[in-house]
């Protein structure tokens, strides 16, 4: 394993290639023609729900692997689908998990957290932490598991490390396979390294347009930064042009809803029967509504979004409550386009 080129040096975590599917209804009632707009259903790559962590998962735990490692150490938020997924990509390959979580332990589990209990990964509650902070606390659990005698593999929040972005190279690299024509990719930038992977994969940062949903204070910065370095070790040129990053979506902060989101859960339910997340993909899909009514995404040009999972969160008692009592948008008329 430690002679192969990057790309192949990965176990094997994720169902793919994903589907990559049509949403004419919902291109229909936004202006955009038949046939332009696609989701890339990386929600389905399974490993205890699917998302697209289970690509970077891939790469991170050969890593892991080749080091003779005995637990890995991640963390994030409270509802972190990347924390979910790292446990269960721990069981399979006979690893124990360690999830240094932000926040307070729920007086009851809902949502990722009932999963991470499930999957028997052992939970840190590390307070209100930031994410530099949390980054930190990772670190310092990994120095505690040492001294215990145990051998940790550190993740970095999101798994957005050089290694974990290599994820989506491939995945960008599957993606041209199935519509080589395509003109932007529409993702989420929470830690930064799907974008990034992407970036690198497609070759021109124009082609992708990433949705700060609030996780990370300098996306600007590190996203360039981690495509570059992603390319390289993955033997590919350098991605051309600018970054494009919207910083409009996240409202009031990380994982807080508003109405844009709540609009864009309901147009991709309804339209396409298609299920989005409040904290990211319900904000990547508020950007891309944004960057069609602004112009910055063409009528004509082959769109895709890049559905990145998080399902669960919608089952933690606050989201839950929010659908539930929130005004929706109007249902499109049946047989209708809205």
């Amino acid at each position: 394993m430690k002679d192969a080129p990057a790309l192949a040096r990965r176990v094997d975590l994720c169902h793919a290639p994903t589907p990559l599917e049509p949403m004419d209804r919902l291109a229909s009632h936004i202006g955009l023609p038949p046939g332009t707009l696609f989701v890339k259903r990386d929600d389905c790559t399974g490993l205890a729900g699917g998302g697209n962590k289970a690509r970077k998962l891939e790469y991170l735990c050969a890593e892991a692997l080749e080091q003779g490692c005995d637990v890995l150490v991640t963390g994030g938020g409270r509802q972190s689908n990347h924390a979910r997924m790292t446990a269960a990509a721990a069981n399979r390959l006979g690893l124990d998990a360690t999830l240094v979580l932000a926040g307070g332990q729920p007086g009851r589990p809902t949502g990722n957290v009932v999963l991470d209990l499930l999957l028997g990964a052992d939970l840190v509650w590390a307070g209100d932490l930031d994410y530099y902070a949390t980054e930190a606390a990772i670190e310092e659990t990994c120095a505690r598991l040492r001294a215990a005698g145990r051998r940790p593999y550190a993740m970095p929040v999101g798994g957005a490390s050089v290694v974990g972005a290599l994820g989506y190279v491939r995945g960008g690299q599957e993606l041209l396979a199935q519509l080589p024509d395509v003109a932007v990719v529409v993702v989420a930038d929470g830690s930064g390294g799907t974008h990034a992977g992407l970036a690198a994969a497609l070759g021109d940062f124009g082609r992708v347009l990433g949705v700060d949903v609030g996780t990370r204070p300098d996306l600007d910065e590190r996203v360039p930064e981690k495509a570059a370095e992603v390319a390289a070790l993955a033997r590919l040129a350098p991605p051309t042009g600018r970054c494009f990053i919207d910083h409009d979506r996240f409202g009031a902060g990380y994982g807080a809803v508003d109405d844009a989101t709540r609009v864009a859960l309901d147009l991709a339910a309804r339209l396409e029967g298609l299920v989005l997340d409040p904290v990211y993909t319900g904000k990547a899909m508020a950007g891309l509504l944004a960057a069609v009514a602004d112009g910055r995404i063409r009528p004509g040009a082959p769109v895709v979004f890049m559905h990145t999972g998080g399902t669960p969160a919608l089952f933690a008692a606050s989201y839950a409550e929010w659908i539930a009592a929130s005004p929706s948008t109007p249902a499109p008329p049946p047989g209708g386009t809205g």
